[in-house]
């Protein structure tokens, strides 16, 4: 096509819109202003979802630090940004691998910089095939390359392909299935079970391929650690195995300590420095004979208790003094009975309207009285219950204590207006009979129902998010509140969080810790705040310790708080005393 001066004439429409790679221009706020149809094919959001839409939003919360961090202000020093690797989360729910490039420009007529352009295009990060299909294509050359290719393979089968270190397969070709109680100059074998703390987050903030360069980092340090007896193999993720002769189990513990210390040193990934701690499983060879396979089972089993125990440790195997199966019907039975005999407590936390100081409401978070243990946190004992199924009668009694607290608050000022929220399990929110159950509690405590908030983690929701919407569409008909718990530990997309009839996010507290102190938990909850508020919500941040902290919330526009700054969570006569030295 040409003008009537001969010369060719572009329609940069139709080549913004039929580019192979996905094209959207964001105004200077970074709000989607225009995106072409490759784009919206690859997310499956429609276009009018996206348009006014802040592009970090199509982000899962990790990758936002990158986009704060990095990205915008790449962009007001030098005006361009080139391939910075992302996740985008489609409207299906799924991660989509992408390469974000960005340029900034002004638009006709406006001062500079007043428009940027971001130009993604999608990248699969493949996985490490190179060397296998290297190997297949030199075999059918010739025969000698065929049988190097052959030992390629072979190399490969026994070889982690990321680490280049022995796997599980190469672990035992080294030492054999055969028992080993003891070895050469009185040693025995020796297994420590490696699992990286916390590596799921780095995954989910840095994204996979900052993941994997951690993985090699770690590999390299454990194999520099590790005397030449002795062998380091990736079984698979984050889980590491060293296999060494020993003197005894003061010597596998010592190497366990140091194997500690060379995973505390600081590393640098995408520009940060990460520290990663990891917890450590022993096992020993006893004097009957273990295979590496034993070994590497107990000291899978011992691991599990140093994070237990708190992490960043080593724990030796040990015998166990009974049965499991015996020691958790124990538990169940004495569960059973506390909810019964009414060794359960409710406590009570105080929420904070950050604009007025003052109370909002209560979040009641129960606790078990346990006969020998103590005061038992929820940590001890929900799991227990959702797995056996006592966790409906104890939801029911917690419900019913709190609605019992509300209706006794009434009679005074101090409880007037006073929200009061109750956790909700993901088996009690798949409960066909969740909705009956809340209605009667509501209806015998004459309560009104707005008063009520029914919290429930992110990662329940997005479990089974179609199903949820259900379950929760059938609460708010009830005239309930409803709120998103811990989120930022999961990853919600855009179209679930505007169709969860939600009234509040609840920011994990694990990012309200670095306020002030890591500019990436700033830019994360900083992001959360402005999610829940573009979708018409309220933002809520638990554990807030300091008054830094809460004024950092305040001056992002954080509407409620709660946390050890305002109060710990207080059995109701003190929360009555709270309250009306509060009021």
């Amino acid at each position: 096509m040409t003008d009537t001066a001969g010369r060719p004439v572009v329609n940069f429409e139709a080549l913004f819109h039929q580019a192979p790679c996905g094209y959207l221009v964001t105004d200077d706020g970074g709000r989607i202003a225009a995106v072409n149809d490759t784009f919206v094919r690859w997310t499956g959001y429609s276009r009018t979802t996206l348009l006014g839409t802040k592009l970090q939003f199509l982000m899962p919360v990790g990758d936002q630090i990158l986009y704060a961090t990095h990205c915008i202000p790449q962009l007001g020093i030098t005006g361009s940004v080139s391939e910075i690797a992302v996740d985008i989360v489609g409207a299906d729910h799924i991660r989509r691998p992408a390469l974000l490039s960005a340029s900034r420009f002004a638009a006709a007529g406006q001062e500079s910089g007043s428009i940027r352009v971001i130009i993604f295009s999608a990248h699969e990060r493949r996985l490490y095939e190179t060397e296998l299909v290297s190997a297949l294509r030199a075999a059918e050359e010739s025969d000698a390359k065929r049988a190097l290719a052959e030992q390629e393979l072979r190399r490969l089968a026994l070889h982690d392909a990321l680490t280049g270190l022995p796997n599980r397969a190469g672990l035992k070709a080294r030492f054999g299935a055969a028992p080993h109680g003891g070895t050469r100059e009185r040693k025995s074998l020796a297994a420590l079970f490696i699992d990286l703390d916390h590596f799921k987050a780095v995954n989910d903030s840095l994204g996979h391929s900052a993941g994997d360069n951690l993985l090699v980092s770690v590999a390299g340090r454990l194999a520099a650690a590790v005397q030449a007896s002795g062998a380091v193999a990736r079984l698979s993720g984050d889980e590491f195995v060293v296999v060494d002769e020993v003197a005894g189990t003061d010597d596998a513990t010592a190497l366990a300590a140091s194997l500690l210390d060379v995973m505390a040193a600081p590393m640098h990934l995408e520009g940060l420095e990460i520290v990663i701690s990891a917890s450590i499983g022993i096992a020993v060879a006893q004097g009957g004979g273990d295979t590496v396979e034993d070994l590497i089972r107990r000291a899978d089993i011992a691991v599990y208790r140093a994070k237990e125990r708190g992490r960043n440790r080593w724990e030796l195997h040990r015998p166990a003094p009974s049965d499991p199966a015996v020691d958790r019907l124990r538990a169940l039975g004495e569960l059973r009975r506390g909810i019964g005999e009414g060794a359960l407590r409710v406590h009570y936390q105080p929420r904070i309207d950050l604009r007025t100081g003052r109370a909002s409401g209560v979040e009641a978070l129960v606790r078990w009285q346990h006969p020998a243990r103590g005061l038992l946190p929820p940590s001890e004992f929900i799991a227990m219950a959702e797995e056996s199924g006592l966790v409906r009668p104890l939801g029911a009694w917690v419900l019913d204590e709190t609605l019992k607290l509300a209706e006794s608050l009434r009679r005074n000022d101090h409880g007037a207006g006073l929200e009061f929220a109750v956790n909700l399990s993901a088996r009690q929110l798949n409960d066909p009979g969740l909705v009956d159950m809340v209605e009667g509690a509501l209806e015998r405590r004459s309560m009104d129902p707005a008063l009520l908030l029914l919290e429930i983690t992110e990662t329940a929701l997005m479990s089974d998010p179609g199903a949820a919407v259900e379950s929760l569409n059938a609460l708010k008909n009830l005239g309930v509140g409803l709120a998103v718990d811990d989120f930022g530990t999961g990853y919600s997309s855009l179209t679930y969080l505007k169709k969860f009839p939600v009234n509040e996010l609840k920011i994990d507290r694990s990012f309200i810790m670095g306020l002030g102190l890591d500019t990436g938990d700033g830019a994360i909850v900083g992001s959360c705040i402005d999610l829940a508020h573009a979708v018409g919500i309220r933002a809520v941040a638990e554990g807030v310790e300091t008054s830094g902290q809460a004024q950092a919330l305040q001056d992002m526009g954080c509407d409620l708080a709660q946390g050890y700054l305002f109060a710990r969570p207080l059995p109701v006569p003190q929360l009555r005393e709270w309250l009306a030295s509060h009021a």
